[in-house]
C-alpha cells in the first residue's frame, strides 16, 4: 500500500484489516469529498485503482489503507484533474516504492493511519492533507477546464451535451462527477466512436436505473439509516452486477465477429 512505512507495525496490519462496508467508507470520504457515491466508488474499483476484499455472501469489505487509497486518488482528480490513467501510474509506483512518474502536479501519496483512528469509524484522523477551503469537486468546472480534465475536444464536448451524455448547468459548467462519462467519451472517441453513437449507452442506463429503482424504492424510502446502508450496499451489487453482464455480452458478441 502506498504511504506504509518500511516496517511492518501493529498499526500498520490493522490499517489493512478489512472490516469497513461501502456505506462506511462513503461516510468516512463525504466530508472531504462531497461529491462522492457509492456509485463512484465501485467505478473506482472496477478501475483497479482499489481492491477492497469480499464476504463469502459477496459484499465489499474495506480496509483503512483502502480508504486512504480512495482518499489520493479523489484528491489527485479535484486538486490536479489528472485522469485515471495517469493516476492508476502513480499508485502503481508507490506500490513498487518507487518515485511518481512526472506526470503532472505532484500528490502527496496514501498515508496510512497510525493505531488512533478507529477502524470502523469515519476516517477523520488519516494523515493525509486535509482539504482546501473551497475544493475544486465542490464547484462545477467551466466547460474549457472540464474538456481539458477529460481529454475532450471543444466539439466532442458539446457533441456530448447534444446527445444527453452529458448536462452543464445554466452557465454551462459541468459537474466534476461527470468526468468519468466524459474521459470514456473522450477514449472512445480516439477509436472513432463519437459521441452521437453513444446514445444506446445512455438509454440503456437510464433504463436499468429505473429497473433498480422499482426493486428497491420501498427500502429507499425508508428513514432508518441502516436500511438505507443496506440498500446503498444492494444498489452498488445491482450496479457491478449489471456492468458484469453488459462486459460480457458485449465481449461475447465481439467474439462472435472474429470468428471465421
Amino acid at each position: 500500500m502506498p504511504g506504509a512505512p518500511a516496517s511492518a507495525s501493529g498499526g500498520a496490519a490493522d490499517a489493512r484489516t478489512p472490516r469497513l462496508t461501502i456505506g462506511a467508507v462513503l461516510t468516512a470520504l463525504r466530508d472531504d469529498f462531497p461529491d462522492v457515491t457509492i456509485s463512484k466508488i465501485r467505478f473506482l474499483e472496477s478501475e483497479g485503482l482499489v481492491a477492497p476484499q469480499r464476504t463469502p455472501s459477496g459484499y465489499r469489505k474495506f480496509s483503512r489503507a483502502d480508504v486512504d487509497r480512495l482518499r489520493y486518488v479523489l484528491t489527485a482528480q479535484r486538486d490536479h484533474y489528472l485522469p485515471l490513467r495517469v493516476i492508476k501510474e502513480h499508485l502503481d509506483a508507490l506500490d513498487r516504492g518507487l518515485p511518481v512518474p512526472g506526470t503532472g502536479p505532484a500528490v502527496p501519496g496514501p498515508a496510512v493511519p497510525g493505531p488512533d483512528v478507529p477502524a470502523d469509524g469515519p476516517a477523520a484522523g488519516h494523515r493525509a492533507a486535509p482539504a482546501p477551503a473551497a475544493p475544486a469537486a465542490e464547484r462545477p468546472l467551466p466547460a474549457e477546464e472540464f474538456a481539458r480534465a477529460a481529454g475532450l475536444e471543444a466539439g466532442q464536448l458539446a457533441d456530448c451535451v447534444q446527445y444527453g451524455l452529458l448536462a452543464p448547468d445554466a452557465d454551462g459548467r459541468h459537474p466534476a462527477g461527470d468526468l468519468p462519462i466524459a474521459q470514456a467519451a473522450a477514449g472512445l472517441a480516439r477509436h472513432g466512436i463519437e459521441p452521437r453513437h453513444l446514445r444506446v449507452f445512455r438509454t440503456g442506463a437510464e433504463r436499468e436505473a429505473v429497473l433498480v429503482e422499482q426493486l428497491l424504492a420501498p427500502v429507499l424510502r425508508s428513514r432508518s439509516e441502516d436500511a438505507r446502508a443496506r440498500a446503498a450496499e444492494e444498489l452498488a451489487q445491482l450496479a457491478g452486477l449489471s456492468a458484469q453482464l453488459h462486459r460480457a455480452l458485449l465481449e461475447a458478441r465481439l467474439r462472435d465477429l472474429l470468428r471465421p
